[in-house]
């Protein structure tokens, strides 16, 4: 193609120099290439955060259920269903994260504006975009709460109340 080209111009003006020949599309991949790199790196900060969201919110409901050992046992001696305790705690997660979004979800819209310049193809108050990272955030505080809650809903209430 490059070839074909220089040799049309050549028989058109064999004084003109011809270099750097290069197609529409491998220029505009050259001019997007900034853009792209910046777009690789939010990408790998945010599966990052979430990654680090998720380690967190494990962290913390890991301790939570461990201090709470002896009520858990209490609950199970008393004749809570194991599915009943697991569901106790996934619920609480649950009540949080939705607090949490129901607070940042207007704080997010209010603060777009700074970033009004550097979203391509996303309107800055895209609710379909709201709601698709809100499922993503849900689905892993879920998936972090649930080891925890399972553990505690295997726990034997009779070893759990002579344990303190």
């Amino acid at each position: 193609m490059q070839n074909r080209v220089r040799s049309e111009i050549r028989a058109l003006n064999p004084h003109l120099p011809v270099y750097d020949v290069t197609t529409l599309s491998e220029r505009r991949s050259f001019a997007l290439r900034p853009d792209r790199m910046m777009a690789v790196l939010a990408s790998f900060f945010g599966v990052l955060a979430l990654l680090l969201t998720a380690m967190g919110i494990y962290g913390v409901i890991s301790y939570a259920v461990g201090r709470r050992t002896r009520e858990i046992g209490v609950r199970l001696a008393l004749g809570a269903t194991r599915a009943r305790v697991l569901w106790m705690i996934v619920r609480e997660i649950l009540v949080l994260v939705v607090a949490g979004a129901a607070l940042g979800l207007p704080l997010s819209f209010i603060c777009n504006r700074v970033l009004k310049a550097t979203l391509f193809g996303v309107a800055p108050q895209d609710l379909t975009t709201a709601a698709e990272c809100f499922a993503v955030l849900l689905l892993v505080a879920t998936a972090a709460a649930y080891l925890p809650a399972r553990r505690a809903a295997l726990l034997e209430p009779a070893s759990t109340l002579r344990a303190e």
